[in-house]
C-alpha cells in the first residue's frame, strides 16, 4: 500500500470538516440531533497512515469490506477504533469478523447468520448485527427484499449471541440524491413496522443508508449511520 503524503493527509481533514459541515446542515434541516448520526469514514484499501489522519481528525468509526483487511487493521491500529463490516461476507470468512467488528451491517441470510452465531458463541461474544434489504431490487446487490425482511430478523433473532440492530441498504448509485430519497424513506418505514412487532434480541434502532452521493437526503429520512469513503478520502 502507498503511503499517504502531507498533501492527501491535508486533504482528508478538509474533507472530514466538508462532510461535518453537510451533516450538521442535514440533521438541521430534519430537525435533528447532530449526535443521532455516526460517521462511518469507509477506510476499505486505503493504507493505515490515511486511516490515521482521520483518526487524528476525531473519526473513531471505521467500514471495511474485506475480512482480513479489516482484521489486520484492527491488530494494527488504536484500540478504540470501532469497525463496522459493511461489505459482502462469505460464510467462510466471519471468523475474521466476529470479535472484530463492533457492527456487521452486511447480513442478508439465514446461513450467514448461523456462521455468524457460532462464531459469537465460540468467542464468548455477543454479534451486533444488521440485516440488509436491496430496497430497489437491484440484482447486482446482495440483501433480502423488503417482504422478506421482518422474518430474516425474526430467525437470527432466535440464534444464540446474535443482536439485530437494524436495517441497512445500499441504494443505487446516482447523479441525483433525489432519486434514492424513497428507497431510504422505505427504509425507515419498514425498520418502524418490525420494531413494532417487539422480536427479542432486536432493538431496531439504527440504519445504516446514504454514502458519498447521496448521505445528506439519507440523514433527512432518518439515517443513523452513513457510510462515507470518496468523500473523506478521495477516488480509490
Amino acid at each position: 500500500m502507498l503511503k499517504a503524503g502531507k498533501q492527501e493527509e491535508h486533504m482528508i481533514t478538509e474533507n472530514l470538516q466538508k462532510v461535518e459541515e453537510r451533516i450538521c446542515a442535514a440533521c438541521a434541516r430534519a430537525g435533528r440531533d447532530r449526535k443521532s448520526v455516526t460517521l462511518v469514514a469507509v477506510s476499505k484499501t486505503k493504507p493505515n497512515e490515511m486511516i490515521m489522519e482521520a483518526y487524528e481528525a476525531g473519526i473513531r468509526q471505521f467500514g471495511e469490506n474485506r475480512p482480513q483487511e479489516m482484521r489486520d487493521k484492527c491488530a494494527a491500529l488504536p484500540a478504540d477504533i470501532s469497525w463496522h463490516m459493511i461489505g459482502r461476507l462469505q460464510r467462510n470468512k466471519v471468523k475474521y469478523v466476529v470479535g472484530h467488528a463492533s457492527l456487521i451491517h452486511s447480513v442478508d441470510s439465514f446461513k450467514l447468520a448461523q456462521a455468524i452465531s457460532e462464531e459469537a458463541v465460540k468467542k464468548g461474544v455477543t454479534a451486533r448485527v444488521l440485516v440488509e434489504v436491496n430496497m430497489a431490487g437491484e440484482e447486482s446487490k446482495g440483501g433480502v427484499s423488503p417482504a422478506e425482511a421482518a422474518g430474516l430478523v425474526k430467525e437470527i433473532a432466535g440464534l444464540p449471541n446474535m443482536e439485530v440492530r437494524g436495517l441497512m441498504t445500499i441504494a443505487p448509485l446516482t447523479e441525483n440524491p433525489e432519486d434514492n430519497r424513497g428507497y431510504f424513506a422505505g427504509l425507515r418505514d419498514l425498520c418502524i413496522d418490525i420494531a413494532r412487532k417487539n422480536i427479542d434480541n432486536t432493538s431496531m434502532c439504527e440504519l445504516s443508508m446514504g454514502m458519498t452521493g447521496d448521505y445528506e437526503v439519507a440523514i433527512e429520512e432518518g439515517a443513523t449511520f452513513v457510510r462515507v469513503g470518496t468523500g473523506i478520502f478521495g477516488e480509490r
